[in-house]
Order: structure tokens, then sequence, then C-alpha cells
């Protein structure tokens, strides 16, 4: 008598595949988001970066104030001054250039902020108002950015 159904056998061996396409899987899909955060740190900062350069056509000044007090650029900013990406995964801060004053040029932190936090690759971006970017992380420039 033939019987019908699976031996352990062949459930072992479904079972030992299924877990070697998901060792092989997760670490590209969790690759996959962080480049998706990426994108949400950049556009955070090009958008406020627009903002600024909007300030200064004004004001004759940057500023780093990004909230609602006065001199700021309007966004809700948290008590320290940053501003939360869309999907919050980098907090964005302003502060003066390198050897310069807030006057002339002003630099954007995007510092990621939960599981983005362990983007080694690129890390925390930054771009001046003289469109110099940079990153922490260990890649490419043009990776990150």
């Amino acid at each position: 008598m033939r019987q019908k159904g699976f031996s352990l056998i062949e459930l072992m061996v479904v079972v030992a595949i299924v877990g070697i396409i998901a060792a092989i899987a997760y670490p590209s899909y969790q690759q996959y988001v962080l480049r998706s955060g990426r994108a949400d740190g950049k556009a955070k900062l090009m958008e406020m970066l627009q903002a600024q350069e909007r300030f200064f056509s004004q004001n004759q000044t940057y500023t780093a104030t990004l909230g609602t007090g006065a001199g700021g650029l309007g966004y809700s900013a948290d008590a320290n001054g940053a501003v939360a990406s869309e999907s919050r995964k980098y907090n964005i801060t302003a502060a003066a250039c390198s050897g310069k004053t807030i006057a002339n040029c002003v630099n954007l932190t995007a510092t990621p902020t939960g599981a983005q936090a362990n983007d080694a690759e690129c890390g925390t971006l930054t771009v001046d108002s003289s469109g110099v970017k940079t990153k922490s992380g260990s890649a490419a420039l043009a990776t990150c950015w």
C-alpha cells in the first residue's frame, strides 16, 4: 500500500531551502529599507535648503532657527531645534558653516534616528548653502547622494 503525503526528510529539505533563501533575502531587504530612508532625509534636506535660500533672499542672511521662533523658517521643531523628516528617520539641524558666519553660509545636517541609525554606509548627511554635500559613513559620496 502506497502512502500519500510528504516524508519528514522532504519537509526538512523544503524548510532548509526556505531558510537559505530567507538568509539571503533579509539583509538585502534591510539595505533597501535604509536606502529608502536616505531618500527621505535627502528630500527634507533639499526642501529646507530651498527654504533657507528663500529666507536669504528676503533677509540677506541665513538662519539657524528652523522652528517657528523669531527669525525662523516656520517648521515644527523639537526642543533642541531639530526638524524631523517626513517619515521621522532623520532629524535636521542648521548651523553656520565651518569658519564662516550664519549670514554667509548655512550647513544643514541630517542625523539618522531609530532604525536608520544602523546606516553605516552613509550615516549623517550634510549639505551647505554653497552646494557641498558630505556624509559620515563608509560608502562613496555618490552612493549616498
